[in-house]
């Protein structure tokens, strides 16, 4: 058995579809637990019940995490071994508890961090791109300004980027990020990890968004992103001829990011490139 640590807030990583990634020490520390948290006590209790514990978890989500803080600092200071269990993978990413977690470490109460599987770090590394480097963004946002900024950073990035989405969007989401990127850009989609029907696609946006279009998926989707391509970058970039192209782009009435997007393409140039000698044009 795991020794109890008193006072403090354990994070619990739990499987993301096989319960047989459940780690011994994630199991010993549920059973032991004063208090277990976790955002759907459902998907909760049947991992508790797969383990033979029984104890019942208390919700916390996005509607009710203010009220929860208090309670999960009450019962750190009463010296209670407190549990943050998140209903797939790890908690905090793209799970409510962030504020209750910073709450708790500006108290000065112990957090344990038990790790464990991760639908990021799952679908990374089975991605067979670079995984040196990289950028978790979650879920993009939908519409509008947010979303337009969002695809110009995963577009730019320097980094292979890891992306949440729903299946219902995903065709849009490699649509859009087709018109930000090179439509070459290569992807991984990870469908239903660890689960009995997992698939991985690996192509380029073009190639994925027709596949998707053709074979609408279903359960929960992770997309990583290549890093924009670097090749020609520096000293090698025609700076006079981006000026010209991106002027002359702008006259037309594209909007710089639109602009920088047109050259990038015209010259086979890294965008992200290209985009920082177009914004430093001005109006």
């Amino acid at each position: 058995m795991v020794e109890s640590v008193a006072g403090a807030l354990h994070l619990v990583s739990t499987p993301i579809g096989n319960l047989g990634d459940v780690s011994f020490r994630a199991r010993d520390i549920l059973a032991a637990a004063d208090r277990i948290y976790a955002e759907d006590t459902r998907r909760a209790r049947v991992l508790l019940e797969h383990l033979g514990v029984s104890a019942r978890p208390r919700s916390l989500h996005g509607h009710n995490e203010a009220e929860r803080q208090a309670e999960v600092l009450a019962g750190l200071q009463e010296g209670e071994m407190v549990v943050l269990l998140s209903d797939a993978g790890t908690p905090l990413v793209s799970d409510p508890g962030g504020r209750i977690v910073s709450a708790a470490a500006r108290g000065g109460y112990r957090i344990v961090p038990i790790p464990g599987p991760s639908a990021v770090l799952a679908a990374l590394v089975a991605s067979g791109l670079p995984a040196d480097r990289f950028a978790f963004l979650g879920f993009p946002p939908r519409k509008g300004r947010d979303r337009a900024q969002f695809l110009e950073r995963v577009a730019g990035s320097p980094e292979t980027t890891v992306l949440f989405e729903s299946p219902k969007r995903l065709v849009r989401l490699l649509v859009d990020l087709g018109e930000g990127c090179d439509l070459e850009r290569r992807v991984a989609i990870g469908r239903e990890l660890t689960k009995a029907h997992e698939e991985f696609f690996r192509g380029t946006l073009k190639e994925a968004a027709r596949y998707y279009e053709e074979h609408p998926p279903r359960g929960e989707v992770t997309l990583v992103v290549d890093r924009e391509r670097t090749e020609g970058a520096g000293e090698e970039l025609d700076r006079e001829a981006v000026e010209v192209l991106a002027r002359s782009a702008m006259a037309r009435g594209l909007s710089p990011s639109e602009a920088a997007r047109d050259v990038a393409r015209r010259l086979n140039a890294p965008r992200n490139a290209v985009y920082r000698i177009v914004q430093s044009l001005g109006p």
